[in-house]
């Protein structure tokens, strides 16, 4: 009895102590982001479900929701020490991959916006594997990768490309979908990591020689659908596609743009109460960031990302082993891809791709995962 007692008092300390060792920068800048990604999704929400008579905090409540369950997830993954995370992989990256089937099988799978991404679920709800898939390919590929390193070696060929097996089946599974955003996320993410493992430089330069010409043959061949060949045409020539992915374009470009400096005010944008950006609290809520907030809420927003990202490669630094470097840099490539290609969507700058802002858009899977990858740069830092 003595001895359960000692035990269960050092795991209380464990705990404890791990949480002292939490990356503070990291929390508050997270912290931050998500209290304003609340009052941004109640912003571009209220007026609409107002208008209508329904409830306008519906979608507040479930943003709230998701975010609770998320730093839940979040907490429960630092709990376990990183380096057993190599043996529960296999059965994460099972898991994804049939998930990742799920959603193709007709009667399963939900179409939203021309992709078949999610699986419907009781009580209205949605989950769409593909967020989850970021996270097994990483520590999958994290796992295979070290392992040469943990035995003083650099990885060889043969292990680069079990690597890669790991990431090319959920991919080619994402691409069926089609979600192409999410595929040219992952894919930064194995680049890194590949570039980073000890692998020779041909590795990284095929991988990238690779996707262009994948990308060509897609378009050539027809495999990429319609509505994201007028989202290419879009970001090349605006007016290619007036109606749809032009007018979201042109639209979201007026919305940043009527802001100004010091922006119109929180629930003051006309663009955004008169629902001028359709997914506004979704895949376009930098939106209303630029026209209630203004250049300096948006400059703000963008400060507290560079804080993330910057934290994170500390992190990786600090790392014990290869594994919880590549780990990290693995979760730093999707946070800083994925929020250049969101906010470079919203102002012309990249094509749009129908991915969420990290941290700040509606939708449970992708704040479950975000937040999860979080947990584990805390996790690596706790332990380093």
């Amino acid at each position: 009895m003595t001895n359960i007692r000692a035990n269960s008092r050092r795991s209380r300390f464990e705990r404890v102590a791990i949480v002292d060792r939490f990356d503070i920068p990291l929390l508050v800048a997270v912290a931050a982001l998500l209290g304003i990604g609340i009052l941004l999704v109640y912003a571009a929400t209220r007026e609409w479900f107002a208008s209508f008579g329904g409830d306008p905090e519906y979608y507040l409540k479930r943003h709230a929701l998701n975010i609770v369950i998320g730093l839940l997830l979040a907490f429960g993954t630092t709990l376990i020490d990183y380096r057993l995370l190599r043996a529960y992989t296999p059965f994460l990256w099972g898991i994804t991959v049939l998930g990742l089937i799920a959603v193709l099988i007709p009667g399963i799978g939900a179409t939203v916006n021309g992709a078949r991404a999610w699986i419907a679920l009781p009580g209205g709800l949605q989950i769409q594997p593909a967020e989850l898939a970021k996270i097994a390919i990483i520590v999958g590929m994290a796992m295979i990768l070290a392992e040469k390193n943990d035995a003083h070696q650099e990885p060889q060929a043969i292990d680069v490309l079990q690597a890669l097996a790991v990431a090319a089946i959920p991919i080619l599974l994402i691409v069926l979908q089609p979600d192409l955003g999410t595929t040219a996320i992952i894919g930064a993410s194995v680049v890194t990591m590949i570039a980073v493992s000890g692998a020779q430089l041909r590795w990284s330069v095929g991988l990238l020689a690779l996707a262009a010409t994948g990308a060509f043959v897609a378009i050539k061949l027809g495999i990429i659908a319609q509505y994201q060949l007028n989202r290419l045409q879009s970001f090349v020539d605006p007016s290619a596609d007036p109606q749809s992915t032009g007018y979201q374009l042109r639209q979201a470009r007026i919305t940043i743009g009527s802001g100004g400096l010091f922006g119109k005010g929180l629930f003051n944008g006309p663009q955004t109460n008169g629902r001028f950006v359709p997914e506004q609290q979704t895949d376009f809520i930098f939106t209303v960031a630029g026209e209630e907030l203004g250049f300096v809420g948006c400059a703000i927003i963008v400060s507290l990302y560079i804080v993330i990202l910057w934290r994170a490669f500390v992190i990786a630094r600090r790392a014990n082993d290869l594994f919880g470097r590549l780990v990290c840099l693995g979760v730093t490539a999707w946070f800083g891809f994925q929020i250049f290609e969101n906010i470079g969507m919203t102002l012309g700058l990249a094509p749009m791709t129908g991915v969420p802002l990290p941290f700040l858009s509606y939708g449970g899977s992708s704040m479950f995962a975000t937040l999860i990858g979080v947990g584990l740069l805390l996790n690596i830092r706790a332990r380093s």
